[in-house]
């Protein structure tokens, strides 16, 4: 899954849109490379999200195509 739809269908990013114009700054890094929007996520990776002055960590445990909103938390943990 591209990790532009990745961070949206798990909540991560609110809209995809968002997610491509992060990933096109050079804000989005998977395993301490930063990618691009096509990038292909796996299960194990850890993708890290900066925002403004903060960065988030997550590491990838599914790859749901259309979780249910309840459900989209159990697609990554925190680090």
């Amino acid at each position: 899954m591209r990790v532009d739809k990745f961070l949206k269908v798990s909540r991560l990013i609110k809209r995809r849109t968002v997610a491509n114009d992060a990933a096109d700054a050079g804000r989005i890094s998977v395993n301490g490379r930063v990618v691009k929007a096509s990038y292909d996520v796996k299960i194990g990776d850890v993708i890290e999200i900066a925002f403004g002055g903060k960065t988030v960590q997550a590491r990838v445990l599914s790859l749901d195509e259309s979780p249910r909103k309840e459900n989209a938390g159990e697609m990554y943990e925190l680090l």
